[in-house]
């Protein structure tokens, strides 16, 4: 299908609209990318250039098409039209050599729970081509740093949430990937396994590393980001460091509810009636 006409979103400006210079080789470059079902469009004709080296946060309100955006982006949904490419290689021209570069933790991971947490690596880790005793070695260590070892002989669908994200995002860095992509991982995820996977994750990028992960918790992405892309109804609003995405407002949420519209805000003014016990 070809794509309709859309105004090209800026590439090169460095302000708190479509833009935010990027150097180098980008970690991925989209272009004219767009989705629909049915009679709905979910992602609009983007355009987006993610730089490499960056804890990249993707936001946007539920239902913004950030998770369509990921899944086309990382081979699981095939666009309408558009390019996508990840390290210089085309998404879908050339599968293989994308995937060996990358590693996902989409929403709504299904595992394959008869397993063990350990098995699971070894498991994904022999897919990978890994030898065994490195994907042995490797998993030992993710094991012990994500607080799964007292738990890697337990069964997969024995675990709670945070534990099923924590041995996701295992499954994910086992192959030490150049860029990570993360859909919501820190949804209904305890503080506790919240802090864990977010010093995973630090650590991964303060060695070079891309990690790419949508959320719609403002105050999460200010903390852990330095590049921000904000996406509302299947557009990219704006997107840049964070610092020139937030501009003069006093934190990133007031920037964002400038960005996408702030009806929230007085949501509830017309509720006269609610509170002050039944009626």
């Amino acid at each position: 299908m070809a794509s309709e006409p859309v105004e090209k979103q800026e590439q090169d400006g460095s302000s708190a609209t479509p833009g935010g210079a990027v150097t180098g080789p980008p970690a991925v470059r989209i272009e004219g990318l767009w989705k629909r079902f049915g009679e709905q469009t979910a992602v609009h004709g983007i355009d987006l250039t993610l730089p490499a080296g960056h804890f990249i946060g993707l936001v946007g309100p539920n239902g913004a098409g950030k998770t369509t955006t990921l899944s086309m982006v990382t081979g699981l949904l095939r666009p309408d039209s558009g390019l996508v490419e990840i390290g210089g290689h085309d998404v879908w021209r050339d599968p293989v050599a994308v995937k060996s570069r990358i590693g996902v933790l989409p929403e709504g991971l299904r595992l394959f729970e008869r397993l063990s947490g350990r098995e699971l690596l070894a498991y994904i880790g022999r897919l990978r081509g890994l030898p065994g005793a490195e994907v042995d070695k490797r998993a030992a260590q993710l094991l012990d740093v994500l607080d799964l070892a007292g738990s890697q002989h337990k069964l997969v669908v024995d675990y709670s949430t945070g534990m099923r994200k924590k041995i996701g995002l295992a499954a994910a860095l086992l192959h030490n990937p150049e860029i990570l992509f993360l859909d919501e991982p820190f949804e209904g995820v305890d503080p506790v396994s919240a802090q864990t996977i977010r010093g995973v994750l630090e650590r991964y990028t303060s060695s070079g590393a891309t990690v790419i992960f949508s959320s719609h918790v403002m105050e999460l992405v200010e903390s852990l980001c330095d590049w921000v892309a904000v996406m509302a109804a299947g557009r990219i609003r704006a997107q840049g460091p964070l610092a020139e995405v937030r501009g003069e407002a006093p934190s990133l949420q007031d920037a964002f509810l400038g960005l996408v519209g702030a009806r929230g805000r007085a949501a509830g003014q017309n509720l006269d009636w609610l509170g002050g016990g039944a009626r």
